[in-house]
């Protein structure tokens, strides 16, 4: 008999026997291979605020707003809906289809297709502790600025000062610039200067970690009653601020910035580029969570509405968030340009009085009562007239005032937090804003512990007896490393690890998983199975996505971020003590070998995986070979034993039959 093939063929026999090697897997799971937690979801509704909860996270609030006001407003909204419905469901109906068929973590289920898929799941399983690492810090920081919201005034209103005098360096920026970079962060002045651990942020990261563990302690028992407040209560904080939010004067102008379409950007591959990325991260695609969440359903759970309907919250969850966000910002931005228009028609009033300024030059609106003039009238003056009058008079413009720190968490930490300080009633609306931080914070972090733990448990069985002794070593581990961003220059680390070091790696990863249903295991067949599990067949569109679409696109998207790593130098944004402003830097060699290494870290166990099973194929073959007499044909009853049934060797193991 020929050696081993790397995936069966297409055929009747084989099909049917892998319906039924499913379903003696999913009962058997129940009971002896499996630990109990694959019992599943108590509910419907917990698999839901699971399922969202993870997908919509802070993302949601700070990158995707600030991508939709860069890139062409509703024009970007648009495209990407387009690529939502093209790319994104398609692939996040796959591995939800993947994880409920096979019941198992990301490793199981590429183990489960063929043995040398197996280092899909572990990429998964690198990438998400990469992802928890940085994004727990970001808890640790929202939990700091929890801390210092039960004070009147808050700690950010106003500059602080040494004896009589201001802080030159809270003077020269604002007092939210400087509470984030001087009190908050200790930051430095580059990612070269590494400087002392942030005490504060060291014991917020312990904390963090602990709420963390304490969420995660029983599995998904324990999390999901966790999740019934994380996943809900930044629902209602939204909503809070949406009201309060259209109440304030400018608000309709943020919102009108906001979604003012831009259609030229649709030529533009970078917009598309990072439409695609944002698709991806908004539902969590390649990191294994969502596998590891509906491997816990039922069999015959309709997973192809759920793809819809996550998809679809996610997307109005985005909306909704950019909504408040704009609001509030143009309130922020309204205060500062009215602000500026006050000064300058004060300083044009002295300089009419002591005969500097041609009386022709002056406005016709009343330049004695500033705070009266409408922003549209001094607007249309300052372009005819302002290049004649001399003095430093400014254009004052509202939406260059928008664009100032509303990417990342200069969003959220400086720009949303000057806003809310001009609120009545900044203490409560500070609480509440970083309070909602957090739980969008948490609910990702379990999804992302869980793409993790779920795969290790399944595959290893010590590890499934000592799941609470894993999900608190894991912990104990993310703290230790996580220290590395707890010192000044911690911050920088947090950037470079949320911009390069899970972007290719999760695209790769998606891509090999594509690749494998859609090519190896074969489109045609994953659809049958679907059609066994669901009691009726999903369109034939799938096939031709999966194969073509998705794949072309992402590999497009992985093309596109590759050449643009390459051409640009990676930069970051740091802090200059003296300057008290943000300057871009370029990273230095020693950060990018860094990067390079972290990004081979989380793919090397796709070769591995494959490695190792050829290998072991050719074991076994040298083994069959030297017996003497016929092949031991094994019976599929006695396959259902291991939690890690292979379909290839199942399927194998028919062929040899009949050709024995």
């Amino acid at each position: 008999h020929t050696s081993k093939q790397p995936l069966p063929a297409d055929d009747d026999n084989n099909i049917g026997t892998r319906e039924s090697e499913v379903d003696c897997y999913s009962g058997q799971a129940q009971s002896s291979s499996e630990p109990a937690a694959r019992a599943g979801w108590n509910s419907k509704i917990e698999y839901f605020l699971a399922q969202v909860g993870f997908s919509v996270g802070l993302g949601n609030v700070w990158r995707f707003p600030y991508l939709c006001h860069q890139n062409g407003g509703g024009s970007f909204l648009l495209l990407y809906i387009l690529l939502m419905l093209v790319i994104g469901i398609p692939l996040f109906f796959l591995e939800l289809a993947a994880g409920q068929a096979i019941r198992q973590g990301s490793i199981g289920v590429w183990k489960f297709i063929s043995p040398r898929l197996k280092g899909i799941g572990y990429s998964s399983c690198v990438v998400c502790f990469f992802v928890a690492l940085y994004y727990n810090v970001i808890l640790a920081w929202s939990l700091f600025y929890l801390g210092n919201s039960f004070q009147y005034p808050l700690p950010w209103e106003q500059c602080p000062k040494e004896g009589n005098v201001t802080v030159p360096e809270c003077e020269k920026s604002s007092p939210t610039s400087y509470f984030w970079y001087r009190k908050a962060l200790d930051v430095t002045d580059s990612i070269d200067e590494t400087g002392s651990f942030n005490p504060y942020i060291v014991c917020c990261l312990l904390a963090a970690w602990t709420i963390v563990c304490l969420g995660m302690f029983k599995g998904i028992k324990s999390s999901v009653k966790v999740m019934y407040f994380s996943s809900i209560f930044p629902y209602v904080v939204l909503f809070c601020f949406l009201v309060r939010g259209l109440m304030l004067d400018g608000a309709s102008e943020g919102i009108t910035f906001m979604f003012y379409p831009k259609l030229e950007i649709w030529a533009d591959v970078q917009v598309w580029r990072q439409a695609a990325t944002q698709v991806f991260f908004a539902l969590g695609l390649g990191f294994g969570s969502i596998i590891a969440y509906s491997s816990y359903n039922p069999k015959n759970n309709n997973c192809h509405r759920d793809a819809f309907t996550v998809s679809s919250i996610n997307f109005l969850t985005s909306v909704l968030a950019t909504l408040v966000v704009f609001a509030v910002l143009g309130f922020r931005a309204k205060l500062k340009v009215t602000a500026c228009v006050v000064g300058n028609l004060k300083d044009l009033s002295e300089q009419v009085r002591s005969g500097f300024v041609d009386k022709t030059l002056m406005p016709d609106f009343n330049y004695s009562d500033p705070s009266s003039v409408a922003l549209k009238n001094y607007k249309e003056w300052f372009k005819q007239y302002g290049n004649m009058v001399p003095g430093n008079l400014t254009d004052c413009d509202l939406e260059e005032e928008m664009q100032k720190g509303v990417e990342g968490t200069g969003l959220a930490f400086i720009a949303f937090t000057e806003a809310m300080s001009l609120l009545p009633g900044s203490p409560f609306w500070s609480a509440l804003f970083f309070l909602m931080l957090l739980n969008l914070g948490l609910s990702t972090m379990f999804g992302t512990m869980e793409g993790i733990l779920a795969p290790l448990t399944d595959r290893f069985k010590t590890l499934a007896n000592n799941k609470t002794k894993l999900t608190i070593f894991s912990c104990i581990i993310g703290f230790i490393i996580g220290l590395l961003f707890t010192q000044r220059c911690g911050n920088y680390f947090v950037m470079m690890f949320d911009d390069y070091s899970a972007t290719l790696p999760l695209i790769i990863v998606v891509v090999f998983e594509t690749f494998s249903v859609s090519w190896l295991y074969g489109a045609d067949r994953f659809l049958d199975d679907i059609e066994v599990m669901l009691g009726w067949r999903p369109s034939v569109i799938y096939k031709y996505l999966w194969k073509y679409i998705c794949l072309l696109a992402m590999l497009g998207l992985l093309g596109a971020t590759t050449i643009q790593m390459l051409i640009k130098r990676p930069t970051y944004v740091a802090w200059n003590e003296d300057k008290a402003s943000e300057v871009t830097m370029e990273y230095p060699s020693w950060a990018l070998a860094v990067l390079a290494i972290l990004i081979i870290i989380a793919m090397i166990p796709v070769p591995l995986g494959l490695i190792h099973a050829v290998l072991q194929d050719r074991t076994k073959k040298a083994a069959r070979d030297t017996e003497i007499g016929q092949y031991r044909i094994v019976s599929t009853d006695d396959k259902c034993e291991t939690p890690m049934t292979d379909m290839s060797e199942l399927d194998q193991k028919n062929n040899t039959s009949a050709d024995f």
